[in-house]
């Protein structure tokens, strides 16, 4: 959704991120984060078999699934730019091959991605699965991105523009210096939409073999036949970050808003 306006953007999938409407004492972000850790807490103080072993088994997946998280989704913020500038470039050429790049990865499933990325790559050059899995997901987030900083530019005033080419800027110069910084600001909602589903998506990088806190959970239940504690302390550990993470990215939209 694109609110002129008011200079917001709202797609993507994940979280909700919180604002200042969600500031009260029993708001659900609240009510599911607390309860969550509350949850969680319970389970491994009162059943600390198989809870507290499990808890004590998947830090190592939470280190590996940041680590994928946060490589793909800044390869993906410099793919996004990239295919959000060439989709406003007035050049046809330039223009049509990012249009078709945002089209075609769009409606692949990201699985299939992961999964052609992952053995296209290991034809030509061995590739570590983690770096396969990163590639993979930056370049599907990439497309995702580039139509979020379409929106973000196009939300500019047209104004802003003509008023640095007057200065005597080039279009490049006027995009570089007034238009993105401004367009920046716009798009950290979605952006910050965007990281959290990617967290969340990130545990489909466990079917290569990266060892992920979904594949280190899938480790766990497979030796201890404990699937429903396993995958219950597994979801409550998703929930607990993206919830954290949907808050601090409200905490920084606040903050940038009050700066305007």
């Amino acid at each position: 959704m694109l609110e002129n306006g008011k200079k917001r953007i709202e797609v993507g999938d994940g979280a909700a991120i919180p604002t200042k409407k969600d500031m009260g004492l029993f708001t659900a972000w609240r009510i599911a984060f607390f309860g969550a850790i509350a949850l969680l807490g319970w389970l491994v103080y009162y059943i600390p078999d198989p809870y507290l072993t499990i808890l004590k088994f998947v830090p190592d997946g939470i280190v590996v699934t940041f680590k994928v998280t946060v490589g793909a989704i800044l390869l993906a913020l410099v793919i996004g730019l990239i295919a959000g500038l060439g989709r406003v470039a007035h050049n046809p050429i330039i223009n049509g091959i990012a249009s078709l790049y945002v089209e075609v990865i769009r409606g692949i499933p990201l699985l299939v991605q992961i999964f052609y990325i992952y053995y296209a790559l290991g034809r030509i050059v061995k590739v570590p699965d983690m770096l396969s899995a990163i590639i993979a997901m930056a370049i599907c987030y990439g497309a995702y991105m580039g139509e979020v900083f379409r929106a973000g530019i196009q939300s500019i005033p047209k104004g802003q523009m003509e008023a640095a080419l007057t200065l005597g800027m080039s279009r490049g110069q006027a995009m570089y210096h007034v238009i993105v910084p401004q367009a920046f600001k716009v798009v950290l909602p979605p952006v910050g939409n965007e990281f959290i589903a990617l967290l969340k998506d990130s545990s489909l990088v466990s079917i290569l073999a990266v060892a992920d806190l979904l594949r280190r959970g899938r480790e766990f239940a497979s030796e201890s036949f404990t699937y429903f504690e396993t995958y219950t302390v597994i979801a409550l550990i998703y929930l607990i970050i993206t919830l954290f993470f949907s808050k601090l990215i409200g905490i920084m939209e606040e903050r940038i808003n009050a700066g305007r």
